[in-house]
């Protein structure tokens, strides 16, 4: 790779966005900050990238697995009984609270990451550059991380502040969605393709990257129409494709590769890390292990891989005791857990604190499952893209797909990769679904997560989540 993360604190001056209410809670991090009189030495390439260094915090090796995986009928919290992973026992049982700590850390981290790419953004359009294009590139790079922070927030939490608007007040729902598809159409109009990135500038955002979360974000209002017109941009622009072994995906052969639209990058350097533990948490833990042992597969997954008999992506998606990876590591029959997360391992590292492993976040497969659920909701050719995915791993073809044929394809292919839980509550599967992994959802609450306790102590009026 590609893009070198800095680390730089970001200029508050002239933004408000909590940081009225708490300069310890939500104000952006300010670990290196930088005095007014040193900003004419940043440049606006090294601002935006401090964002995406945002995506390699410890929130996203512990805290966003709480909240995506193991809160959801994929996984278990896993590691030892008595290691609670600080409430990750509470999110597997489904009786997180308002002040559990995952949940408090993912929404200061993703609103820091929305007013680090605010900043970005404004210190761009002001910076004076003289290349046109270069400018508004950044500035859509800072747009699509900006968008990607509010899409998690209003996913997780529903009606959620706009830093631009007023700190304290929850827009609507509708509003978030709005402002989110600006960005990512602005971004865009102003992103080049994947192809016309340099090597050093592999792993920024591009046209595809927005075209695609676009389309994400289409379909989950809806909006199916936009999501089918959208998923044919990025077909048509043909940049990406399916790589043709499933197994070989989390790899790093194929960071960045022909399937990927956008992942998280780690292997950049001084003074920054990569994916902070993210490999190591979920590492196989005991005496012959490498890691924590946490986000483990649960029988409910293996059953649905087995139901299906879909023996490819299970042993991709799974690491099982006794079994010898493609690296040649053997996997000891005495580690404590019944499975592992292999779409989290590092063969170069293992379990080491500073992760190199890219984590993907979009890829051309969930490309093609948007477009078979927009196509069956519009009447167009669901069969083919949907087949596409299946073919890979040697399933059958399904001539007539049902949307549960869809739902239950985005589970065996994006197993692990961090939607699990919205496309529960998305679809309205989550009550049957969590009932039939012996846990108990309560329609009307877990839809969404609680807006966190230390939040409401500093803005009051911002209000609670029902039955929270």
């Amino acid at each position: 790779m590609k893009i070198k993360f800095l680390k730089i604190g970001l200029i508050l001056t002239g933004l408000s966005f909590m940081v009225s209410c708490s300069e310890d809670f939500l104000d952006v991090d300010s670990r290196d900050s930088l005095e007014a009189e040193d900003t004419e030495n940043v440049t606006p390439e090294e601002m935006v990238t401090g964002v995406y260094g945002m995506l390699t915090e410890w929130d996203y090796a512990f805290s966003y697995l709480g909240i995506t995986e193991i809160i959801s009928d994929n996984a278990d919290k896993g590691s030892s009984p008595t290691d609670t992973g600080g409430d990750k026992h509470l999110l597997d049982g489904l009786t997180h609270n308002t002040s559990s700590g995952s949940i408090s850390a993912m929404w200061t981290r993703w609103y820091k990451s929305v007013g680090r790419a605010s900043i970005a953004i404004d210190y761009t359009e002001n910076y004076a550059l003289e290349n046109e294009a270069y400018k508004n590139r950044l500035i859509g790079e800072a747009k699509f991380l900006r968008a990607l922070n509010y899409f998690w927030l209003v996913r997780s939490f529903g009606d959620v502040p706009l830093q631009h608007i007023d700190y304290a007040v929850r827009a609507p729902k509708s509003d978030v969605y709005a402002f989110i598809e600006q960005d990512l159409l602005d971004a865009i109009d102003a992103l080049p393709l994947k192809s016309d990135y340099d090597a050093d500038d592999l792993g920024r955002a591009t046209k595809g990257a927005a075209q695609g979360l676009l389309a994400k974000v289409y379909m989950y209002q809806e909006k199916w129409p936009e999501a089918y017109a959208m998923t044919t941009a990025v077909i048509n622009s043909q940049e990406y494709n399916l790589h043709s072994n499933y197994a070989e995906l989390w790899r790093a052969s194929q960071e960045n590769g022909i399937e990927s639209l956008f992942e998280v990058q780690a292997r950049g350097v001084a003074i920054a890390h990569g994916v902070q533990q993210y490999s190591q948490t979920q590492g196989a833990r005991g005496t012959s292990g490498w890691g924590w042992g946490f986000n483990t597969p649960s029988q409910n997954l293996m059953d649905a891989f087995d139901a299906e008999g879909d023996a490819i992506r299970k042993n991709a998606t799974i690491i099982f005791p006794g079994e010898t990876l493609w690296d040649g590591r053997f996997v000891s029959t005495s580690v404590e857990n019944i499975g592992y997360n292999e779409k989290a391992y590092s063969s170069n590292n293992a379990g080491a604190s500073d992760g190199d492993k890219n984590v993907r976040i979009l890829r051309f497969a969930e490309i093609l499952l948007i477009r078979a659920e927009a196509a069956i909701h519009t009447g167009a050719d669901a069969a083919t893209p949907l087949n596409l995915v299946r073919e890979r791993v040697d399933l059958d073809p399904i001539a007539n797909p049902t949307l549960q044929d869809v739902w239950k394809e985005r589970r065996l292919e994006l197993a692990f990769e961090h939607d699990r839980w919205f496309d529960l509550i998305r679809t309205g599967q989550a009550s049957q679904a969590m009932t039939a992994n012996g846990k108990t959802f309560v329609i009307g609450k877990h839809e969404l997560f609680p807006i966190p306790n230390n939040q409401l102590i500093q803005t009051p009026d911002m209000g609670q989540n029902p039955e929270w």
